[in-house]
């Protein structure tokens, strides 16, 4: 805490733990007793206290007189006992989660060795195992790691929530960190009593359902919360490390630790998920990125004021100089910030063109949108190789570095959304495209899609996929459902068009259960020109099953055999560099089967 005890040993290294958390008790009971009388703190108290004692001794007295109390509560004072207990284990996680920060600070700050769970652990671990530099590039290079976001319709928590227990968590942080002076210690406190009570006076729950675009937000937050910053300084620390372990090496990690998102296309259950709402889930998105981007690069035009009559540049740096918009005279010796300058301008334009938004500081002048992320990295890696060649190493290692990482691994899109939807709703799709395109066509080739078997079903999908005739025509009307799904395609490819392949990489199939819910996939992709038929077929999106009941899960191979036993099939596997991806379902199985199934 703020005034450590010498004497501590570390038999009682939890000690901060439990002071932190009396100390918040303290306040929140404080602050119950103040906002709603001492009787109903008592009745939590008495609560407590008799939890505790049942718990610990299991004394039946005590389970007794809880009943009792629990029972007799009127309905004002249950919510209170509710809300009070509900806070307090929020404000107890909150002490637990700073206290796993204060054990690592603890354990580095004396040198202990790299403990499990930490990078430095791992390549230890690789090194004792025999994997040498060589190894472990070849396999980073192939690596993919993606976390991804998903939205909940039940999803309840408020991010008025989630702010003040930021507060709170920092505050702690203050008071562990820094010696504060008896005055300011005192301050820190008055502004922990502020945070919980704002906290108690704030709904703990939505009162009404989120829509997809708050469920987009919501995603967003996290980018500007920990992502933006965090993933950057995760490669800078990796590589960093990665040099000293295995310093024959040149480590320039490729970007594979990337974020994904379910919002906003995860049609599965949820018909609010429409086209529009896709475009405009990619476009605010793009914004964000885009937001962080400029906001990186005016913060670097602080940083670089740096004058090329006291430090050499490069030519390539003199060029990006030179044809910046900027022409201030009090910049004409600052070949960075004129460059940081023009790199802002394109930023804005491209910001501009792609999501009609306009930049939070104005260009100084109109420039030439960039036309991918690359682009944009290119321009940045002319300031590195100009700092590094002269001297300027710290400065290139800063900022710019987790900028231009940044950038590689966020591009135009911030994450990659995938689209997702239940198999029963693309083979009704797909059945109204080929009824419909039979009752056009006079003929009876097609027959009743949803009576056919399975093996019929492959046929005739098989022969659809290789065809590049499209059975879709926007002359012939189509169902709400058909048309919407039909939709989500077109879509994807206009966005993909526009913002790049990384925006839309994946198509998942909820409830695979047999070869054709993937092959239905195929023929509307298909139908989007997301799938080019011909000899050597061209497919932009991975066709992803996954697999959720136990049985479907135990079918699982067998479907993906016959699957790869398919020539139609396996030419597309190989459009997409033979790699295939399948999901294995947990929640569904595990409501099917139970958790040890």
């Amino acid at each position: 805490m703020n005034s450590p005890d010498s004497t501590r040993t570390e038999t009682d290294k939890d000690l901060p733990l439990r002071e932190d958390i009396r100390l918040l008790g303290r306040i929140l009971g404080d602050t119950v007793s103040q906002q709603e009388g001492s009787e109903v703190f008592d009745v939590v108290e008495r609560i407590r206290q008799n939890s505790v004692r049942f718990d610990r001794d299991l004394d039946e007295a005590a389970r007794a007189e809880l009943e009792k109390i629990l029972a007799e509560l009127p309905r004002d004072t249950m919510l209170a006992v509710i809300r009070s207990f509900t806070y307090f284990l929020h404000l107890a996680n909150i002490a637990e989660d700073e206290h796993h920060v204060r054990r690592r600070r603890a354990h580095e700050m004396i040198g202990s060795p790299a403990r499990d769970g930490s990078l430095e652990r791992a390549l230890a671990r690789l090194q004792a195992a025999g994997v040498n530099g060589e190894g472990l590039r070849a396999c980073l290079e192939q690596a993919l790691i993606s976390p991804v976001l998903t939205a909940h319709p039940t999803e309840v928590s408020r991010k008025s929530i989630l702010f003040c227990q930021h507060e709170v968590r920092g505050l702690l942080d203050e008071r562990d960190r820094l010696r504060l002076t008896p005055g300011e210690l005192a301050n820190n406190e008055v502004a922990l009593r502020r945070s919980v009570l704002t906290l108690w006076r704030t709904r703990m729950v939505r009162s009404t359902r989120l829509a997809v675009i708050d469920e987009v937000k919501n995603g967003i937050s996290y980018f500007d919360e920990t992502f933006f910053v965090e993933l950057p300084r995760l490669y800078c620390q990796f590589e960093d490390q990665l040099r000293q372990a295995f310093p024959d090496q040149n480590w320039t990690l490729p970007s594979f630790f990337r974020v994904g998102s379910w919002i906003g296309g995860d049609r599965d259950g949820n018909p609010f998920v429409t086209a529009e709402v896709l475009r405009e889930s990619v476009r605010r998105q793009s914004i964000a990125a885009f937001d962080f981007y400029l906001g990186e690069i005016h913060a670097l035009g602080r940083e670089l004021p740096l004058s090329h009559t006291l430090v050499e540049v490069s030519e390539a740096l003199e060029a990006l100089a030179e044809a910046s918009p900027d022409a201030a005279p009090q910049r004409l010796d600052e070949p960075y910030r004129r460059a940081l300058t023009g790199i802002y301008a394109r930023l804005a334009a491209t910001s501009s063109a792609l999501d009609q938004h306009e930049s939070p500081e104005h260009a100084v002048g109109v420039a030439e949108a960039y036309a991918a992320p690359e682009e944009i990295v290119a321009d940045l890696q002319v300031l590195v190789d100009s700092l590094l060649a002269n001297g300027a190493e710290l400065i290139a290692a800063g900022r710019l570095r987790s900028l231009v990482r940044a950038i590689d691994v966020f591009g135009f899109h911030l994450a990659p959304i995938d689209l997702r939807q239940n198999s029963e709703v693309h083979a009704r799709t797909v059945g109204e495209l080929l009824a419909r395109a039979q009752r056009c066509a006079k003929t009876s080739a097609c027959g009743d899609y949803a009576s056919l078997d399975e093996a019929a079903r492959i046929a005739l999908l098989s022969e659809e996929i290789a065809s590049p005739r499209p059975l879709y025509s926007p002359y012939i009307d189509y169902s709400p459902e058909t048309l919407g799904e039909l939709a989500i395609f077109f879509a994807a490819r206009e966005l993909r068009q526009r913002y790049g392949a990384a925006t839309l990489p994946n198509c998942i199939i909820s409830k695979t259960d047999g070869v054709s819910d993937l092959l239905e996939v195929a023929l509307l992709l298909k139908e989007a020109g997301l799938l080019v038929p011909g000899e050597k077929p061209q497919l932009a999106l991975n066709i992803i099953p996954l697999f959720e009941t136990i049985d479907d899960l135990q079918r699982a191979p067998a479907v993906m055999q016959q699957l790869f036993a398919l020539p139609a099939y396996r030419a597309l596997v190989a459009a997409r560099g033979d790699d295939h991806e399948v999901m294995l379902g947990y929640s569904d199985s595990n409501k099917d089967g139970g958790f040890l199934t």
